[in-house]
């Protein structure tokens, strides 16, 4: 794993933000971990992005604290957020890992209409942070690898946020170029 201290230092922050219902903190700390998963291309990375961000995403939603399994689901969750800390303090990547899985399996603690909503905001977590690693110039196919994602949910989320349409070329225009030659001669 790349940037062990950084993922330690945003799984504690995960822990106050949850604490204080702080959504716009977590989604912060899921930023964080996207740039040096672009750079490391590292699964361990990624995969905090996005349960951090899922959860912020959970937050946000305040009907779902009318569920019945809202106060259980949420318990799980951070025990399995302090499991991956533990293991992460005592360089337990293994550990670290089953725990990270098992935030993930949370889900299938709940039942009904609820458990539909979370799955499908998880899948929707991912495709957000694969869009965002796409965007810091990782290949379409090496992303989609990377979340275990499609290829084609990759590229239709990424061709509705406008990531292709970024002009690198743009340039002054002939007069206002010729304008600054004739200055610096």
């Amino acid at each position: 794993m790349q940037e062990k201290e950084n993922v330690l230092d945003i799984l504690k922050g995960v822990r106050t933000a949850v604490k204080d219902d702080d959504s716009r903190k977590l989604r912060e700390l899921s930023d964080r971990t996207i740039h040096s998963s672009s750079i490391f291309q590292d699964g361990d990375n990624i995969a905090v992005a996005v349960i951090v961000y899922s959860l912020a995403k959970i937050l946000e939603r305040k009907n779902y604290r009318g569920y019945g399994g809202w106060k259980g689901f949420l318990k799980k969750y951070m025990k399995n957020i302090d499991w991956a800390i533990k293991a992460l303090e005592n360089d337990n990547l293994e550990d670290f890992r089953e725990a990270i899985k098992a935030v993930r399996l949370t889900i299938n603690g709940l039942s009904g209409s609820f458990k539909l909503s979370i799955q499908e905001l998880f899948k929707k977590a991912e495709i957000n942070k694969a869009s965002r690693i796409y965007e810091h110039g990782v290949s379409m196919e090496a992303t989609a690898k990377l979340l275990g994602i499609s290829m084609w949910d990759l590229a239709e989320y990424a061709g509705n946020t406008g990531i292709g349409d970024v002009d690198l070329g743009v340039t002054m225009p002939e007069k206002q170029r010729v304008k600054l030659g004739m200055e610096i001669f």
